[in-house]
């Protein structure tokens, strides 16, 4: 059977979806339960404050591992001796932090400005800690293609974490009504702090699910094997410690900049609550980059690489633009995942979405500085996109508070997928079909601003109007794309 790239892609990317859109779907049932049933627009925002720090804590804690995992896997003739090496660092790095945080817990709730909540933090410390060192076990299913065993661990994580969010949250509250509150544990740990504990315990859970995968893992270190995966990973660290802070940042940040008679936990949640409703955007850019990161490796050798790449492209901005038409044109359906405390935010669904599929795109273009391992000039526009975002939420959040923020948003990761487009074209140049991409991204920018002056007053006439306006661009890039799913190179 001849060999289709794209179709082998897209393959990857939908048993990778397993592992990646099935938990996250999964735990986005969370911020329902979080946002109708349990907590408050200031407590979802200590939620949502929080994590941020975790998401940067994580990148800092990998430190680029991964990639560069995949990267001297795929050239070393003993993987296993990268793998042994990447964890162990991974292992040393990981438990150094726990001892940190152990030590200064106290000072760091005061630092962040959760002076009496050391219980957050050692919580959190434990729970990166853990993450960051199973990262490298994850990597090397991915690296052996066992995508069913990596998705399998990935789903119980999620649906333990659910579990125990319920128990503690609902079940036991509900059971005990009159002397729960008596109970050791709930006196030691207020309530958002079980979203943590809840998060631990399935960390923890996750690590005993992949004891078979350490079953033959060795604490050593190769240096030379190490020096050249830092040397790599470095920069990619650079990239996504700059990613966090264009992905994140802004809940920090809402803190120090918003006016000082603004309730600033109220405001983080539902700018929390809303920034989620891109949340199908996000899984499938997720999903794409754990297919594509290996896929993009192998496809390097071959003649039609590059071909392969800008056929790629054009899918997946085409498939980006159906999802923004998705939770736009039916955004009466979409808002009820959060609660009707929260709908005032829904002015930023679309600047979000922008901004994660301009994300993806970029992801996209990091084929270039993968393949010629010129890592450094893609943390160079990681670390202008950082700025980009600090300096424009400096800006507007003190006027237009988190409204600012999203445009901040949607402003980096355009840029950083215009300037990484325009070095790709010196040091590897790809001949992405510009036309089609402007195209699309025209049509489906076209389809809503029709949507939205269109004169609809209820909420069955705008329903049906989006499944029209929907069925239009469907059929128009389903024409046009068709043709590359139909096209198989001649690869023997």
């Amino acid at each position: 059977m001849a060999y289709n790239p794209i179709k082998k892609l897209a393959g990857d990317t939908a048993v990778y979806g397993l592992g990646t859109v099935v938990p996250r779907l999964l735990n986005y049932l969370l911020v329902p339960f979080y946002t109708i049933m349990v907590f408050n627009k200031s407590q979802y925002g200590q939620i949502t404050e929080l994590y941020a720090y975790v998401a940067i804590l994580l990148v800092l804690l990998t430190y680029g591992m991964e990639t560069a995992f995949f990267r001297y896997a795929n050239k070393d003739k003993n993987p296993l001796k990268v793998f042994h090496t990447a964890a162990t660092s991974l292992l040393i790095t990981s438990t150094l932090f726990i001892l940190f945080i152990l030590f200064f817990r106290n000072d760091i709730a005061g630092w962040i400005q959760y002076s009496g909540h050391s219980e957050y933090i050692l919580l959190l410390g434990l729970v990166v800690a853990l993450d960051a060192f199973t990262a490298i076990p994850f990597a090397h299913l991915r690296f052996l293609n066992k995508a069913k065993r990596f998705s399998f661990i990935k789903i119980a994580n999620v649906v333990v974490n659910i579990f125990f969010n319920f128990l503690f949250l609902i079940i036991i509250p509900r059971l005990f009504k009159e002397s729960y509150n008596e109970f050791w544990l709930y006196r030691q740990i207020p309530l958002v702090g079980f979203v943590f504990l809840s998060n631990l315990i399935a960390s923890l859970f996750t690590l005993v699910m992949l004891f078979p995968e350490l079953r033959n893992y060795k604490p050593r270190i190769d240096n030379s094997i190490l020096k050249k995966m830092l040397a790599y990973g470095l920069p990619i660290l650079v990239i996504g410690f700059a990613g966090m802070i264009n992905e994140v940042s802004d809940k920090i940040l809402l803190r120090y900049l918003l006016p000082g008679n603004t309730n600033i936990n109220a405001v983080i949640g539902v700018y929390g609550a809303n920034y989620k409703l891109a949340i199908l955007m996000v899984l499938f850019i997720q999903m794409f980059r754990y297919a594509a990161e290996p896929f993009f490796f192998a496809e390097s050798a071959k003649k039609e690489a590059k071909e392969t790449y800008a056929n790629v492209m054009s899918v997946f901005v085409a498939f980006g633009w159906f999802i923004f038409l998705l939770v736009l044109l039916f955004i009466d359906v979409f808002k009820y995942f959060i609660g009707p405390a929260f709908w005032g935010g829904l002015i930023i669904v679309p600047i979000i979405l922008a901004a994660k599929l301009f994300l993806g795109i970029f992801y996209n273009l990091s084929v270039w500085y993968k393949l010629t391992d010129r890592t450094l000039y893609g943390s160079l526009i990681a670390i202008m996109g950082a700025v980009i975002t600090i300096v424009l939420n400096v800006i507007l959040i003190p006027k237009y508070s988190y409204i600012g923020s999203a445009w901040a948003n949607l402003a980096c990761y355009f840029s950083m997928a215009v300037v990484s487009w325009l070095m790709s074209r010196k040091y590897y140049k790809v001949d992405y079909n510009l036309k089609r991409i402007i195209f699309y991204s025209a049509l489906a920018l076209i389809l809503y601003f029709v949507s939205r002056i269109l004169p609809l007053t209820s909420v069955v006439q705008r329903l049906s109007a989006g499944a029209v306006l929907m069925l239009i661009y469907l059929s128009v890039t389903i024409t046009i794309e068709k043709k590359q799913f139909r096209k198989v190179p001649n690869i023997p």
